[in-house]
C-alpha cells in the first residue's frame, strides 16, 4: 500500500500568518495561541505562531515552515513578521534572510524584497482583517524576515535567478505539494524567461552541473539553463518565449533517449539508451552491437562503439527527433568523460558559437 504523502504550507502562508499575529499583539496587547489563515485555493490552516517580542511601537512572532513530506530546504525554517502603526496604508519589505531582486524578469522589480505577487496578497489581506478586528484604521507596516535564510540560500535557485542575500517568500496556492514536478519546470520557465528578457536569442539547456561545467570550460557558454529531466518540457517553453534558437548540451547517458524520442530522461518514464545505442550500432554494421544492450553504463557501451559510425547515426536520429519537437533552430552537442565532445548535430557550432557571444 503506497503511503499518501503529506502536504505542507509555503512560506508565503507562514508570512502571512505571523504577520496576523503580530498585528493582533499589537492591537489588542494579547498574544494568539493560534491564528487563521485561509490560502488562495481555499484551504483553512490553523497555524500556531511562536517567539513573540513588543513593546508600545512594534510586535514581533514567527511562523515555522512545514513542507510536509516536500523535500524542501526552508522547511523547519522560522518566518518573522513585525509590525507598526505607519499613517496610512500597508507597506510590505524584507529584512534579515529575505533575498533582494538584482535581475529583471522576475516576479518583483529590482531592488525589492524577494516577496511574490500572491504572498504579498496573502499578507496584506491579512493584515487588513485584522486592523479591521480591532478597529483600527491606520496603516501597518510589515518586515519579513528569515534568519538563516541567507545561508539556506546558496541552496535554492536563488543565486541563480539573481536573488541575493536570503530566500524567496513564494506560494500560489499557500500550499505545498509533496514531490511538485510543476515547481521544477516553473522555475526552469522563469530562468528562461530571464534570459529572454535579457536579450538572449538562444537557449543554451544542460540537464545539471557537469553540462554547465562543460558549457563553460569547452564551449565558452558562461551560464545555461539547467533543465533536469524537463528536456521537452524546456525546448517548448523556449519555443513559447520567443528564442531563435535552442542548443542542447548533455552527457552521452541523458542525450542519448533523445535519439528514442524521450524528451523527459528521468527512469521512471522510460530508460532506453541501451536500445537506441544498441539500434544505431547495428545500423552502424557493428558486429558486436548486441553486447551494447548488456552493458551497464552509456561509458561501457561507448567502448564498443568508439570507434565506428554508430555516434553519427545516433546524432542524426536526436536531430529529427529535436526537429520535430520545435520549428525553431535547434542542436544538440553530446560528451563524454574523458574523451570530451563526441558528437554535435548539424546546427550545433552554430548555434554555440552564437550563444558563446550572450552575456
Amino acid at each position: 500500500m503506497t503511503k499518501k504523502l503529506r502536504s505542507g504550507y509555503t512560506t508565503g502562508t507562514c508570512a502571512a500568518a505571523a504577520a496576523a499575529a503580530a498585528v493582533r499583539t499589537l492591537l489588542s496587547g494579547s498574544k494568539p495561541e493560534s491564528v487563521d489563515i485561509v490560502t488562495p485555493n481555499g484551504k483553512r490552516l490553523i497555524l500556531r505562531p511562536k517567539n513573540f517580542s513588543s513593546d508600545v511601537e512594534y510586535a514581533e512572532c514567527s511562523v515555522q515552515k512545514d513542507s510536509g513530506d516536500d523535500p524542501d530546504v526552508t522547511d523547519g525554517l522560522h518566518i518573522f513578521a513585525r509590525v507598526r502603526c505607519i499613517p496610512h496604508g500597508i507597506e510590505i519589505d524584507g529584512g534579515d534572510g529575505i533575498g533582494r531582486v538584482t535581475r529583471r524578469g522576475l516576479d518583483r522589480q529590482v531592488g525589492e524584497a524577494a516577496i511574490n505577487s500572491v504572498p504579498r496578497k496573502m499578507i496584506a489581506e491579512a493584515v487588513s482583517a485584522e486592523s479591521a478586528a480591532f478597529g483600527y484604521e491606520g496603516g501597518i507596516s510589515v518586515i519579513i524576515s528569515a534568519p538563516g535564510g541567507a545561508e539556506i540560500a546558496k541552496k535554492t535557485f536563488n543565486p541563480r535567478l539573481g536573488i541575493e542575500g536570503g530566500i524567496s517568500i513564494l506560494g500560489t496556492t499557500g500550499i505545498v505539494e509533496p514531490m511538485s514536478e510543476k515547481a521544477l519546470v516553473d522555475t526552469i520557465y522563469l530562468e528562461l524567461k530571464m534570459k529572454r528578457e535579457g536579450n538572449a536569442n538562444v537557449a543554451v539547456l544542460t540537464p545539471g552541473n557537469y553540462g554547465e561545467s562543460f558549457c563553460r570550460e569547452q564551449l565558452n557558454i558562461q551560464s545555461p539553463v539547467l533543465c533536469g529531466n524537463f528536456v521537452g518540457d524546456a525546448i517548448d517553453m523556449a519555443g513559447e518565449l520567443g528564442f531563435s534558437g535552442i542548443l542542447i548540451v548533455s552527457h552521452i547517458g541523458k542525450l542519448a533517449k533523445l535519439g528514442s524520442g524521450i524528451m523527459n530522461t528521468h527512469s521512471k518514464y522510460a530508460d532506453g539508451r541501451m536500445e537506441t545505442l544498441a539500434l544505431c550500432a547495428a545500423l552502424a554494421d557493428v558486429p558486436e552491437w548486441r553486447r551494447v544492450l548488456d552493458c551497464t553504463t552509456t561509458c561501457e557501451a561507448y567502448e564498443i562503439i568508439r570507434d565506428t559510425k554508430t555516434i553519427d547515426i545516433l546524432m542524426d536520429r536526436i536531430d529529427l527527433y529535436l526537429r520535430r519537437r520545435t520549428d525553431k533552430e535547434i542542436g544538440a552537442v553530446m560528451y563524454i568523460e574523458n574523451d570530451g565532445l563526441i558528437g554535435m548535430t548539424p546546427s550545433a557550432q552554430y548555434l554555440a558559437e552564437k550563444a558563446s557571444k550572450q552575456i
